[in-house]
């Protein structure tokens, strides 16, 4: 049996989509057919994922978009929206961290990780909600963190922006279920990419994050991809407003 066909044909914008979990998700989703346009910052990055997507789905592209900017949010869906002629699922897979002890965190720190942990999704889901809304058709999956549920040293800036983007997953899951948008989130544990291959490099570490996982193992991007699909999909159609927690049972305790 066939799963995520349904995704076939599917305009999706996924941000932070050049690298880690963003690429895997963008990846995925140009296996099953869907059109995708990844955004971000870096655009050798952005280039190089873009002809992998293409050998797979040769109308897949990118666009540079720093989500700290809401001029340069509005601008990129609305031409992402240009482009595909339509915007049937938006990613909000954009994310920093900027791990310091709290008595260390300076104002710049703090705008940095808010600003694009939550004012960026935000707006980027607001820009989105612009063409969902009059079709009364779409999805919208934050990428969040199971730092949203629990606490953890040098993560004072980084929680509360978890936090808040699965609190306002669930605002505008109420706010849009009347024009059957759905707002879900997925919260990940610790995940083996390159972006956290360096902060691994400290044992203690990684062997207290391991302490904390019951399943004894970092997550993969894959395993955070599966539930995304999942939301994508027709399968979720009646799931709105939740956040899927793939952190080994991190949370659980």
């Amino acid at each position: 049996m066939s799963y995520f066909t349904d995704l076939k044909g599917q305009k999706v914008i996924v941000t932070g989509g050049s690298k880690g979990i963003g690429r895997d998700i963008s990846l995925a989703l140009a296996k099953l057919g869907a059109k995708v346009i990844i955004t971000g910052r870096d655009e050798t990055a952005l280039s190089s994922t873009t002809e992998q997507l293409r050998e797979i789905q040769p109308k897949c592209s990118y666009i540079v978009c720093d989500v700290q900017d809401v001029k340069s949010i509005y601008e990129t869906i609305d031409e992402a929206h240009s482009r595909m002629n339509g915007l049937d699922i938006l990613i909000n897979n954009a994310g920093v961290n900027i791990p310091k002890p709290a008595l260390e965190v300076s104002e710049e720190d703090w705008d940095t990780v808010l600003d694009t942990n939550l004012k960026g999704v935000f707006f980027s889901s607001q820009r989105a909600g612009k063409y969902m809304v009059p079709n009364r058709k779409g999805k919208i999956i934050n990428i969040v963190s199971q730092m949203a549920f629990v606490g953890y040293v040098k993560r004072a800036s980084y929680c509360s922006s978890k936090g808040g983007a699965v609190q306002l997953t669930k605002a505008l899951a109420i706010e849009w279920a009347p024009f059957n948008i759905k707002v879900n989130a997925v919260a990940p544990t610790f995940i083996e990419t390159d972006f956290t291959k360096k902060m691994f490099e400290d044992q203690d570490f990684y062997q207290d994050v391991l302490g904390r996982i019951p399943l004894g193992k970092l997550a993969r991007p894959s395993d955070v991809t599966g539930s995304v699909l999942f939301l994508a999909s027709g399968m979720s159609d009646f799931i709105t407003g939740e956040t899927i927690r793939v952190d080994g049972g991190w949370t659980a305790i």
